[in-house]
């Protein structure tokens, strides 16, 4: 099983059009399974279509017809911007949901998050996908540990289960999103990966990480089991496929 995660920044990008066109011949090329992107979006006011609809029609354009999306809104970004999550797969999906996890639901302010979930037949077996964009464990107004918490409520589940996207939280970091996630007994497939790069998806400044000059590995695939992962690399990073984001992403080859 081929997964993808990657927060696209989509018509915040320059040259956005392009870039969905290397991101769609890349999953086409790669044939994910499943892929979550966050930072997804739309705007009537710009003339902007929805960036993971355009996506599939671009793969379908490819001639990949099975695959399909799911999207749903978590706030207006720069006030024009329909921004959400979304889940793209080519295969079945059983069933899907989206919720809160932030305390607020006001869709004017950037930091109200909603996850998307989708239930995926993944050859005969269903399996659970989560796309997450998350928080910061030190904001006061809308902490990520009760974002964790939220999200982690609704992941219980004796069934497969990914979480996958942008954590808002360094790995190198202590005690914090990463640590919890482990903690509330999810496993890194970065870690549990017998081949592996640097990992690193972020470099320098980016939103919402202002005058950051570290690199920083805060983009995740994470499971509720210790399966066998193959490999885990970072992909759209400039070296492995073009940059398209202001993150890179991330894919992981699963047994």
């Amino acid at each position: 099983m081929n997964l993808l995660t990657l927060n696209c920044h989509s018509w915040q990008e320059e040259n956005t059009l392009p870039k969905l066109t290397e991101l769609a011949q890349t999953i086409a090329e790669r044939s994910y399974d499943v892929v979550a992107l966050q930072e997804v979006s739309k705007s009537d006011k710009a003339g902007h279509a929805n960036y993971a609809e355009l996506l599939v029609q671009k793969l379908h354009d490819l001639g990949e017809m099975g695959y399909t999306f799911i999207w749903d809104m978590s706030h207006f970004g720069y006030e024009i911007y329909e921004e959400g999550v979304a889940i793209i797969t080519k295969h079945p999906v059983k069933s899907h949901d989206s919720f809160f996890i932030t305390d607020q639901y006001d869709m004017d302010n950037w930091k109200t998050r909603k996850i998307v979930q989708a239930v995926i037949d993944i050859n005969g077996e269903p399996a659970s996908f989560f796309s997450c964009h998350l928080g910061w464990w030190q904001d006061e107004e809308e902490p990520a540990k009760k974002q964790l918490d939220r999200l982690l409520a609704r992941a219980a589940s004796k069934e497969l289960t990914f979480l996958m996207g942008d954590f808002n939280g360094d790995a190198a970091v202590r005690n914090e999103n990463y640590d919890y996630l482990l903690a509330a007994g999810f496993w890194d497939t970065y870690t549990l990966a017998s081949e592996k790069d640097e990992g690193y998806t972020v470099k320098g400044t980016i939103d919402g990480w202002d005058g950051n000059k570290k690199d920083l590995r805060i983009d995740y695939i994470f499971v509720n089991k210790p399966i066998e992962v193959i490999s885990s690399k970072v992909i759209f990073n400039g070296i492995h496929k073009p940059v398209v984001s202001d993150h890179f992403g991330v894919e992981v080859v699963i047994r």
